[in-house]
């Protein structure tokens, strides 16, 4: 599911993965903005981004993470990715850490895009995920969690993460593309002026908002109009 236009080449770092990445039209759309600098978030904390509508809004975000050495130890090829972020509200040492997207004021609805940090025999790992366990209190609905793991370059120590939300659909671009997951959510609550946006951390070690920028979508109207218009957010 693909709500916006993407562009796509293949990743000359890796050469084997393809990289996803919106339409440089959608930045047009983009209209009030916030911006978080420097922000240290805690092990087990949380924090609001407020000032834009959080039901149509685009946001860029750049952690910087700490020590790799600290993180958790699995074996990768014996992992389910879409099972471990089925775990993903559980406490670990590196993250998970992230945004809560489409977000009650209680966060009784929320959905999950994060990640967490692991090291292999060999290398470094990172898990996107987005968990939709809770993106609504209605019944009956796909609530299925998805999960992608990357390679984490121990020279960086930075995960970028760029979230496109409009209403229902959440489109989350990590690492500049290079892991990308779509979600389809039906919040019951968490819906136009009551939606919220949260920046979290729920691991144990504090993780760094480099930089982070919110902005608040307006709406295109698309086809042959003589005076193409957008409704302000």
């Amino acid at each position: 599911m693909q709500s916006i236009p993407r562009q796509v080449w293949l990743d000359n770092k890796s050469g084997n993965r393809l990289v996803q990445w919106p339409i440089e039209e959608v930045e047009k759309l983009r209209s009030k903005n916030i911006s978080i600098n420097g922000e240290k978030l805690r092990g087990g904390s949380i924090l609001e981004v407020s000032g834009i509508t959080a039901s149509q809004a685009d946001i860029e975000v750049l952690f910087e993470i700490p020590e790799l050495e600290n993180a958790e130890s699995f074996d990768l090829s014996d992992v389910d990715p879409q099972l471990l972020c089925s775990n993903a509200p559980r406490s670990g040492i590196i993250g998970p850490f992230g945004l809560l997207a489409l977000a009650s004021k209680d966060l009784r609805e929320h959905t999950a895009i994060s990640f967490r940090v692991y090291k292999t025999s060999n290398k470094f790992v990172g898990l996107m995920c987005s968990d939709q366990s809770r993106s609504s209190l209605q019944n009956g609905l796909d609530k299925t969690t998805y999960g992608t793991f990357f390679d984490v370059d121990s020279n960086v120590r930075t995960i970028s993460l760029r979230s496109l939300i409009d209403h229902s659909i959440i489109e989350s671009f990590g690492e500049g593309g290079r892991v990308c997951i779509s979600s389809r959510v039906y919040p019951k609550l968490a819906t136009g002026n009551e939606a919220h946006l949260y920046v979290f951390n729920n691991g144990t070690m504090s993780i760094l908002i480099s930089k982070l920028n919110a902005w608040c979508m307006k709406e295109a109207e698309i086809g042959h109009v003589k005076n193409m218009s957008y409704k302000t957010c």
